[in-house]
């Protein structure tokens, strides 16, 4: 005797409109990440796929759907494949970022809205000097104490 499998109905909100699903909030999430990772505005990102704010919001937080053409449009205004919304989908249901990562983070979105390229390229020697100062460490050689 073989055992048949039913599909769980869709349940509808409204006339013709499914609910969002884990994946359009997946979407959404992962939407929002690239945002903050480039320091965009919910304003900025809106205004660059050509929808209002309400509406980008309402797509971060997977309330409403992303039609294929507009993904495709957002993917292009934050500089990512289409797939890159979809990445992690099975594996990330309870993803807690780490306090490292939630300063790599803040490092990234404060890295980005430094007000020149004069201003980055000196946080970067400063990464890379401070990088180095532990390698010496290595070689048996004190630490350089940066304080």
């Amino acid at each position: 005797m073989m055992a048949t499998i039913k599909a769980k109905p869709v349940k509808q909100t409204g006339p013709g409109r499914s609910r969002a699903q884990d994946v359009d909030r997946h979407v959404g999430a992962r939407m929002r990440e690239r945002r903050i990772m480039l320091g965009l505005t919910q304003q900025q990102m809106a205004e660059l796929i050509g929808v209002t704010y309400q509406q980008a919001h309402k797509y971060e937080k997977g309330i409403n759907r992303i039609a294929a053409g507009r993904l495709y449009t957002i993917a292009h205004a934050l500089g990512v494949d289409v797939s890159y919304f979809f990445e992690g989908m099975d594996n990330d249901r309870d993803f807690k970022p780490t306090p490292q990562q939630r300063m790599l983070l803040d490092l990234a979105r404060n890295f980005i809205s430094l007000p020149s390229r004069k201003h980055q390229e000196a946080i970067c020697s400063l990464a890379r000097a401070l990088a180095s100062a532990n390698d010496l460490t290595e070689f048996g050689l004190p630490p350089i104490d940066v304080k």
